[in-house]
């Protein structure tokens, strides 16, 4: 881990933990695109994923 990644994440997790009520282990668990979603507006939230995104997925599930 880099001191520069090092001291992002650890600002995070703090910020997660205060803003959020989260433990340590929550964060670090957590995707970047779950700790992102926490933050989306409700009209982002609305959008959803397209069906292209979903086949997409499915494709890869079938290979993966």
């Amino acid at each position: 881990m880099t001191d520069r990644f090092g001291s992002h994440a650890r600002r995070l997790a703090g910020a997660a933990g205060r803003l959020l009520g989260w433990p340590p282990h929550w964060f670090w668990r957590a995707t970047p695109s779950e700790f992102a979603a926490i933050f989306e507006t409700p009209e982002e939230q609305q959008a959803g994923m397209t069906r292209a995104q979903l086949d997409q997925l499915l494709e890869q599930e079938r290979h993966g």
